[in-house]
């Protein structure tokens, strides 16, 4: 693990996580079964009538919230499913080894790259192989990077390069490396926060220090001044402003547009054993992010997610920025900002394999993966892009379905253009990376 010990990680991750579960009102066009009420029952013949998923206390994790409770599960003949709060990601990754049958979880809201590192045996306790499948997308965009209120005076921003320089400086003549906290190593966050110091010429990996901290932790630890900088879900880049102990650097939207954020994964073997059970799931979850992305469900979204065995936070933290206004706490306010959470407009719900191929890519970049990865191959094994495809068409949204699996090239705040059919290209020419 480059610059995050395999001791660190563990000592770091082993705290609780609360979540904040953020809840989009993205705008777009509406689907038509977006407000419609779900029925109770009914559903097909299923092998199992529920599941055991995991979520941490973001507000991205609303799908699966809102599945359970508005009864899209039930719906499809699951009415058995547990929804059930993990305390950190690791504590996620460990119930997935663990499954049902040894006291864990079947599946779960999770970081994008898990299910890929998990697969690849990478981030297991065993070393060992954990064969998953991502089902779906579970939303775009939504994360913050954010500074303590000392680093005020240097306007940090998306591309405040001398800022940022003068930030690192700051912290070096305090004897200590200018210190950045993710939630898991390999995660979004913390590839988020690599490529935002890399685009403005820090290594991460030489000149910060990277910790892992769980989500409802990061505020805390500003607090106690253990950090200069985080990269998280909400609601805690706004509650961090609300408490005047910081600032939002940036929305991470901003460092790549309508960016891919968490996932819906499965055990390959529940799948496997349970096709029919997994293709009610998977219709459950889409169902339910129509209804997180209209408008008109936003208020009884957040006071649903603001509830203690969710995200336990209050509405005032979770409605702003899933509504797109944003006060970055630095003097910036924005309303209807382009970079607000979706969870279903702009195929938001789509598990693109290009996407999966981005992640693979970067975390190669940084050592999570061999530089020999086969990431055709890796990306293949986990995203099953057809089970979502037959999900959509059985809910009568097949219109909903892109015309290929990739998205294209994609280009990110410094002009680097990622095309998915070449990402050997794209790893050649960083000139900030530490391959393993």
């Amino acid at each position: 693990m480059p610059n995050l010990s395999r001791r660190k990680f563990l000592v770091t991750a082993a705290g609780t996580t609360a979540g904040a579960l953020w809840l989009s009102a993205c705008g777009g066009k509406k689907p038509d079964s977006a407000s419609a009420p779900a029925a109770s029952g009914g559903g097909g013949d299923v092998e199992v009538k529920g599941a055991t998923l995991g979520f941490i206390a973001l507000t991205d994790a609303a799908p699966v919230i809102i599945a359970q409770e508005k009864g899209f599960f039930a719906k499809h003949g699951m009415p058995e499913v547990k929804v059930v709060k993990q305390t950190s990601w690791a504590a996620t990754r460990d119930n997935l080894e663990l499954g049902t049958k040894g006291g864990g979880i079947d599946g779960a809201h999770i970081l994008t790259p898990m299910p890929l590192l998990l697969t690849a045996g990478k981030i297991t306790k065993s070393n060992q192989p954990l064969p998953m499948v991502t089902l779906a997308r579970l939303n775009l965009q939504g994360q913050g990077i954010s500074a303590a209120k000392a680093f005020l005076p240097e306007k940090l921003t998306i591309d405040n390069k001398a800022g940022l320089e003068a930030a690192v400086a700051a912290a070096g003549a305090k004897g200590k490396k200018f210190k950045a906290a993710v939630t898991f190593p390999g995660g979004t966050h913390d590839l988020w926060m690599r490529y935002w110091l890399a685009a403005n010429g820090i290594d991460p990996n030489t000149a910060a220090d990277l910790v892992v901290i769980p989500p409802p932790q990061m505020v805390a630890n500003m607090q106690t001044g253990t950090m200069d900088t985080f990269c998280v879900g909400e609601p805690w880049n706004g509650r961090l402003v609300n408490k005047k102990l910081g600032y939002t650097v940036a929305q991470t939207g901003e460092l790549w547009k309508l960016h891919p954020e968490k996932a819906f994964s499965m055990r390959a073997d529940w799948v496997e054993q349970n096709p029919k059970a997994t293709l009610a799931l998977l219709k459950g979850v889409l169902e339910a992010q129509m209804w997180c992305d209209d408008p008109a469900n936003l208020d009884e979204m957040c006071t649903i997610l603001a509830k203690d065995k969710y995200i336990k936070a209050t509405v005032s933290d979770i409605k702003p920025r899933l509504a797109g206004n944003v006060d970055y706490g630095d003097g910036r306010v924005v309303k209807d900002s382009p970079y607000k959470m979706r969870f279903w407009a702009d195929n938001a719900s789509f598990p693109y394999k290009s996407h999966d191929k981005w992640f693979v890519t970067e975390d190669m970049r940084w050592g999570y993966l061999p530089a020999s990865t086969d990431i055709d191959a890796l990306v293949d094994k986990v995203n099953r892009a057809d089970l979502w495809k037959e999900a959509a068409k059985a809910i009568g949204q097949e219109a909903s379905i892109p015309a290929s699996d990739s998205r294209g090239k994609e280009t990110f705040f410094d002009g680097v253009v990622f095309d998915p059919e070449d990402p050997k290209a794209y790893l050649d020419a960083l000139k900030i990376k530490a391959l393993a």
